[in-house]
């Protein structure tokens, strides 16, 4: 019986000397006090850092996405006049092409028939045209009826049409007429570039018909780029010409870039209730930008200044947010206090501080309290 009352009181003294040295844990874990200790070592080592609130500018802004693209006029689909087979392709995709360079050339036995057909108009409208003017002064005299007079007169005209549209179809072809008229008859045409740019795209290869409907290739000019933005219909009274953009290209670059709003559309696409916007990039040569690259972007609407500070000063435990507010210095120690924050605006570095009154003029950890947090309530940094 002895004993067993020795072994509970052993048991009870155990219980109590645990029960004393957790206690003083808890004293010393910063989860249950609003002040915590930093020795000078753990300072430095952590590198952790003091600063204050500062004024930061904090942007209203207006996400979207888009494309970089060309004006309309920077951009040529080149097509053929007639039908015909491709017997010349000398361009790949990327090639860098002159306006007036030779793009492709086309093979047709029609090609034949309009130049046989405007050669022998041209042939016929001299006589036809000495037949009218002897009609007329025949008519004047009253030696020869009006009946023949008009009929030379409509014969005349009538070919002279097809003589000038037929002319301005080989014109068209690229077919000189004069060449024609002296009896050089060709089976090909050529098509030739209308803007200095680059290919972008070859649908086409030797042999290939073509009919006047289809694209054969496309050049693009890349002098000037600008970006095209789509735009939600609740946030379009807020974009205004001159604005600034900032936006990147997720797929090519974590650099952001900068432009500036020049045309906001006038009407509403209906099925994804958007608005285009065309914006001019700032410093367009310093990126190899590619037309069609997908671009995100945020449209600046409005800015404003308030206190803020970075987002590594900014502490969280279980959804609450603080900062720790040095307290003093005394020998090798830092004396930190814990102060409740509100959390206003944020960028991606900075934080506006809706609660400042308790903050203002003091020194702020900065930098280096997240590693607190992990070592005592397993908290982050916000």
């Amino acid at each position: 019986m002895k004993n067993i009352y020795s072994l509970i009181f052993l048991l009870a003294l155990v219980a109590c000397g645990n029960s004393k040295k957790n206690n003083e844990t808890a004293v010393e874990t910063p989860s249950n006090s609003h002040e915590i200790t930093i020795t000078q070592s753990q300072f430095t080592s952590e590198q952790m850092q003091l600063g204050k609130l500062e004024e930061h500018t904090f942007n209203e802004v207006i996400k979207t996405s888009g494309m970089i693209d060309v004006p309309p006029h920077n951009k040529a689909s080149i097509s053929a006049f007639m039908g015909g087979y491709i017997t010349k392709t000398p361009l790949l995709i990327g090639d860098k092409v002159k306006k007036g360079q030779l793009l492709v050339t086309l093979e047709n036995p029609e090609f034949i028939e309009i130049q046989q057909q405007y050669l022998e108009i041209a042939e016929q409208l001299n006589y036809l045209k000495s037949e009218f003017t002897r009609q007329k002064t025949l008519f004047d005299e009253k030696i020869s009826s009006q009946k023949n007079f008009l009929k030379a007169e409509s014969t005349y005209k009538s070919s002279l049409a097809s003589y000038n549209g037929l002319r301005k179809k080989l014109t068209m072809m690229h077919i000189s007429p004069s060449s024609v008229e002296q009896g050089q008859i060709t089976s090909t045409v050529n098509l030739y570039s209308p803007i200095d740019g680059f290919v972008t795209k070859v649908n086409v290869s030797n042999g290939t018909y073509v009919s006047p409907s289809d694209v054969i290739m496309e050049i693009v000019d890349t002098n000037h780029i600008h970006i095209e933005l789509s735009v939600f219909e609740k946030d379009i009274l807020n974009v205004k010409k001159g604005q600034k953009i900032r936006f990147k290209i997720p797929e090519a670059s974590k650099k952001t870039f900068e432009a500036e709003v020049h045309l906001v559309g006038t009407t509403i696409d209906e099925i994804n209730r958007s608005v285009k916007v065309h914006a001019h990039i700032i410093n367009e040569n310093e990126a190899n930008f590619i037309v069609g690259m997908f671009v995100e972007a945020e449209i600046i609407t409005a800015a404003a200044t308030s206190l803020a500070l970075p987002k590594d000063a900014i502490l969280e435990i279980n959804d609450d947010y603080f900062v720790l507010v040095l307290e003093k210095k005394a020998k090798d120690n830092y004396y930190f206090k814990k102060v409740g924050i509100e959390l206003g605006t944020q960028t991606e570095t900075y934080t506006n501080i809706l609660n400042t009154k308790d903050l203002i003029a003091k020194d702020i950890l900065t930098h280096g309290g997240y590693m607190l947090l992990n070592e005592t309530e397993g908290g982050h940094s916000h």
